[in-house]
């Protein structure tokens, strides 16, 4: 039985979990993996994906509120409030 690999680190940011997309895409590309690899590599795309959405998904939301007038909510405050 094949020994799996332990979990990749989440990224610390969009642009980490894009660069980490694109290696999986050539990999995948590749056609060197095994199946069990592959479907790994999938996997991992899946959740680097699905946390790409997540993190575009929450800066849209905090630019409309922006653009309404409403108050971020999150550091952004903080800094504003220590400043006042």
């Amino acid at each position: 039985m094949a020994r799996r690999k332990a979990p990749p680190k989440p990224p610390k940011n969009i642009e980490e979990a894009l660069q980490q997309l694109e290696t999986l895409v050539v990999n995948l590309e590749q056609g060197d993996l095994s199946l069990d690899e592959s479907l790994a590599q999938f996997e991992q795309g899946i959740a680097l994906t699905r946390y790409c959405q997540e993190t575009l998904t929450q800066a849209e939301l905090k630019v409309q509120q922006l653009v309404k007038g409403d108050k971020p909510e999150g550091p952004q405050e903080a800094t504003t409030a220590a400043h006042e």
